[in-house]
């Protein structure tokens, strides 16, 4: 499993990774409720159709006040290929919606092995600190995404 990360400008960020399962297998897991649940969220809602909308919850842990929700629309979907999905998350401490777009590619290496390139695009990180936080989360959602695949290996 490798990891690559480009900062290719202050309003985008590049991840690169393989995971060691079926293409088919690896986009099914971006697509199906029941799979995203076990890798991303808590409570996941996906209508994987052009125009189809998604509602993904991560609850509260006892040191948050509230639920992380994101919600959006399915930009353009192209099986075991390419996911393009509005990402919007209200940010109720600041009253604002933080909005952009994930890219999601998939690339069949062999039967079972998977390159997988997430492209966040959007406004402008705030600052340092958030881009940070961004790649960092992204990162470790594909680690989490990577373990759970070859636990279904298993």
């Amino acid at each position: 499993m490798s990891d690559n990360i480009d900062l290719d400008n202050e309003s985008q960020i590049t991840l690169t990774r393989k995971i060691g399962a079926n293409v088919s297998d690896v986009f099914s897991a971006w697509t199906d409720p029941a799979l995203i649940e076990q890798w991303q969220v808590d409570e996941a809602e996906f209508d994987a159709v052009k125009g189809g909308e998604y509602r993904f919850v991560t609850y509260a842990d006892e040191d948050d006040d509230a639920d992380h929700e994101v919600t959006g629309e399915i930009l353009d979907i192209v099986e075991d290929k390419r996911l393009v999905m509005s990402w919007v998350h209200r940010d109720e401490e600041n009253d604002e919606e933080l909005l952009f777009v994930l890219d999601i590619t998939f690339r069949a290496i062999d039967d079972d092995n998977t390159e997988i390139t997430l492209v966040e695009r959007g406004l402008p990180h705030a600052d340092p600190q958030t881009r940070i936080f961004s790649m960092e989360a992204w990162s470790s959602a594909l680690e989490q995404l990577a373990e759970v695949m070859e636990e279904v290996l298993d």
